[in-house]
């Protein structure tokens, strides 16, 4: 008889039983457009390398994306970019100052995509946020003014539950996990599922987890293999297909300011990003102009 992997028990112990199996293969295509928050509690996990290059690769697909920053390190916002220093508008000012969205939102160098920029102000909406009023809407009435002009919405969250990423999920109604293909990866997985269920309960009911994309994948390594296995295990077909390697391609293309399907368009990086956004968008028909 086999021994269950280490990791397993974990798994088990964090996450939901696993889903039917009754359930169909894959899920039908969702209308547009989608708000999608990109979010884990653990950070170093790819989760704005997700973010940037899911967004490239569904605006190489033709469909209108829009890649919000909230995370105060901005990293997304360099990551495509946009310079995040000396800003006029920032997110700081769509948060805090209820400024229009649609005034911070940058052009990217990749047709069809866009960046609405964090600046380092960000850092401080934290607190400022809390004394404020309808504090966990603020993202949500400014995304409602501008989300008919784009297919997708990727709002790349911070790795901690503050009121920034509350207002990233209340302002969603998907929550895509980039989980990293190690050990404790899946402690940080659980914590995030409690914590996504607590902004539904209170405060979005029509939030779910609907995608899990395993990154940072070491062939190398067993252990690699059976964090995915366990994921898989427990969440069917909200899993992606589609394994994103770790590669040094993948790890240089932020500092370059391009996504990895500009910086090295060949790359294994690039072909596993195109892949995970085809999966995401399910060939559903364009519809912004």
């Amino acid at each position: 008889m086999t021994t269950r992997p280490a990791s397993g028990d974990i798994a088990t112990s964090l996450v939901p039983e696993p889903l039917s199996a009754t359930q169909p293969a894959r899920p039908a295509p969702r209308a547009l457009p989608r708000v999608i928050a990109i979010a884990n509690q653990k950070g170093g996990v790819g989760k704005t390398t997700t973010t940037v290059n899911l967004g490239a690769c569904l605006a190489e697909l033709g469909y209108r994306t829009l890649v919000i920053d909230l995370d105060p390190q901005g990293n997304a916002t360099t990551g495509l970019g946009i310079a995040n220093r000396g800003l006029e508008t920032s997110m700081y000012h769509v948060i805090m100052h209820e400024a229009p969205l649609e005034n911070c939102i940058e052009p990217s160098a990749v047709k069809n995509l866009f960046v609405a920029p964090a600046s380092l102000d960000l850092a401080g909406a934290e607190i400022e946020l809390v004394p404020a009023f309808s504090r966990e809407n603020r993202l949500r009435r400014a995304i409602a003014a501008v989300v008919d002009d784009y297919d997708y919405v990727l709002i790349d969250c911070p790795p901690s539950l503050g009121l920034l990423t509350v207002n990233g999920l209340n302002a969603a109604r998907e929550v895509l996990v980039p989980i990293q293909c190690e050990y404790y990866a899946l402690e940080g997985l659980g914590q995030l599922l409690r914590n996504v269920d607590l902004v539904k309960r209170n405060l979005n009911p029509d939030l779910e987890v609907s995608t899990i994309v395993c990154v940072m994948y070491d062939a190398r390594t067993k252990l690699a293999g059976q964090v995915v296995n366990d994921v898989r295990e427990h969440f069917g077909d909200k899993v992606c297909r589609t394994v994103v390697p770790r590669t040094v391609r993948l790890s240089e293309a932020p500092s370059f300011g391009q996504p990895i399907i500009t910086f090295d368009s060949t790359s294994r990086g690039a072909v596993a990003y195109r892949e995970v956004a085809k999966e995401v968008s399910r060939g559903t028909t364009r519809r912004a102009g």
